[in-house]
Order: structure tokens, then C-alpha cells, then sequence
């Protein structure tokens, strides 16, 4: 009854449950939520203490930041949400939290725009990119790439190492500026301007699906994953190559990655999710280890 009581009390409060509406949106960070709420930081810490004693919240220590998100026991609290009429102040904080969103995109696609020309340099600071290059077409050997898709193509170098082994290939970036370097580089292939959470391609399009260096960018990696494997035909395959978990905070600092880096258990959850079956990863160990994560579409039997 005690832990009853706790969690009742707890969700007793507007402001509390403003915060869990805006969590299940996004992981945010107490700053974020008081952007959101128009509240100050102290005042929001207060109520995220008790949501946090009631187990309705999960933290994520990302170097010095720390990322808020619910828990399984927020469920029912939705459910009754979501049986109540719309309620403006919840639609007002939701503005608010897009327009912080909005920020952060319109920074990353900044970001990406100025160093386009840099691109490829950049990629290749930590292990030498032959060895990862080599280690992405070793990943892919054991079955043929067939109709290829490239997320976040950058300068097109994915579509110019797999391009050749593919029965056809196309690559998607947000960035105008990555994409004319793409297609100055690589004039014959299919180059489109898209974003990875909602791509304009159909279901089960593609046999290879590959996501180099990009999901440290995402706000929602497993948004990312799953908008990924909708585009997978049945056995195909998704390939994520990026960084394990790291302390490099130069790197969010300085260059815009949302994530420092990725585990094991969360690229695996992920997929599950978006109902692909893992493969062991790849580790390639160097200034920061580089992984190499493979999952395979499961079969549907209906």
C-alpha cells in the first residue's frame, strides 16, 4: 500500500504529470523539461526527485549531461491521459518542447553544412577508415546486398564502397550541402534529400540498409532503427557502425553528436523493438572503439 500511496501522490500534482506527457515524446534533460514547462530549473528538479522516488522516471548519465525518460510504471498515467479530453496546457508545453527540438535540428543541420567539405577527414579521426571500411564489406558478405539504402549518406562514401556489389543504390541526408558534394562525386546514383525519421520509401523496399556514423546525430535512435527496418524487405539487413559508449565530450561540444556513443544492450533493444534479430557485434578498438552492429528482418509466418 505504501508504495500505492507514493506513487498516487506523486502523479498528484499538474506540473508532474506536464512533465511525464513531455517525457514520453523525448528523453530530455532537467533543463529541457523547464524550457518546456516555462518553470525554473529548481522548481522542476523538485517534482523530478519525486517522480524518481516513485520509480515513474529512468535517468541516463551521458558524460556530464543526464537524460530523464519514464518507466513501465508511467503506462497506466498515459492510459488515463489519453481517455481524458485534450487538455491546451499539455498541447502548449508540446509546442514549446518542438520549438526546442526545432533548435536543436536547425544547430545540426547548420553544423553539418559547415563541415561538409571536411566530411570525410572528419570520419576517419579515429580507427583508420580503410579498417572500418574493410570490416563493413566483411559484415555484409554473407549474403548479397541486393537493393541498397545508405541513411545519412553524408558524402556518399557508403554508396561508393557498397555501390558496386549492390543491385541498386540510394542514399538519403538532411543536408542540401552533404548531398551536392554526393552528387558531384557520385552522379549516376539515386541521391535524395530525406529525414531518418520519415523516409519516402516504401515497405520492405530494400535488402541492405546501412546507417555509417549517423545515429550518434539522432535525437531518437530508436525511432531511427525502426523507420530503418520498415524498409526492409523480409531477411534483409541493417548495419549500424558507430562508436561505443565514450566520455569524449568534445565531441557533443564540438560536433554535434547527441550521443556518446552506444552499448550493446541499447543497440540490441532497439532492434528487438523494431523486430530485427542481432548478430554479435564487432568491436574495433582504437582512440574511440568503433562497432559494427548487424540485425537481420525476422521472417513473418502469417
Amino acid at each position: 500500500m505504501n508504495h500505492a500511496l507514493e506513487l498516487f501522490n506523486a502523479v498528484a500534482d499538474p506540473s508532474r504529470l506536464r512533465i511525464l506527457a513531455l517525457l514520453r515524446v523525448m528523453e530530455l534533460s532537467v533543463g529541457e523539461l523547464a524550457q518546456s514547462l516555462g518553470q525554473s530549473q529548481p522548481r522542476v528538479s523538485r517534482h523530478v526527485k519525486i517522480l524518481d522516488s516513485a520509480g515513474l522516471l529512468a535517468r541516463r548519465r551521458e558524460g556530464a549531461w543526464t537524460f530523464l525518460a519514464p518507466t513501465q510504471a508511467a503506462k497506466p498515467v498515459y492510459a488515463i491521459l489519453d481517455a481524458e479530453p485534450a487538455d491546451p496546457v499539455l498541447a502548449d508545453d508540446r509546442a514549446r518542447l518542438e520549438a526546442i527540438r526545432a533548435i536543436r535540428v536547425e544547430e545540426a543541420d547548420s553544423y553539418f553544412d559547415r563541415q561538409a567539405p571536411h566530411w570525410d577527414a572528419l570520419r576517419s579521426l579515429q580507427v583508420p577508415e580503410a579498417q572500418v571500411e574493410a570490416a563493413i564489406v566483411e559484415r555484409l558478405s554473407g549474403a548479397p546486398i541486393g537493393r541498397l539504402l545508405d541513411i545519412g549518406t553524408g558524402t556518399g562514401r557508403m554508396l561508393e564502397l557498397l555501390g558496386p556489389l549492390a543491385a541498386s543504390a540510394t542514399g538519403f541526408d538532411r543536408s542540401p550541402a552533404m548531398l551536392r558534394l554526393a552528387r558531384a562525386k557520385l552522379p549516376a546514383l539515386d541521391l535524395r534529400q530525406g529525414d531518418m525519421y520519415a523516409l519516402p520509401i516504401p515497405p520492405a523496399a530494400f535488402d541492405t540498409v546501412v546507417m555509417h556514423q549517423v545515429l550518434h546525430y539522432a535525437q531518437h535512435p530508436g525511432a531511427a532503427i525502426a523507420e530503418a527496418a520498415r524498409g526492409l524487405a523480409e531477411e534483409g539487413r541493417l548495419l549500424v557502425v558507430d562508436f561505443a559508449t565514450h566520455r569524449s565530450e568534445a565531441l557533443r561540444e564540438r560536433h554535434a553528436h547527441q550521443w556518446l556513443g552506444f552499448s550493446d544492450a541499447q543497440i540490441g533493444a532497439w532492434f528487438t523493438e523494431a523486430g530485427l534479430e542481432s548478430s554479435p557485434p564487432l568491436a574495433l578498438e582504437g582512440a574511440l572503439t568503433v562497432k559494427l552492429w548487424l540485425g537481420r528482418k525476422e521472417r513473418s509466418f502469417l
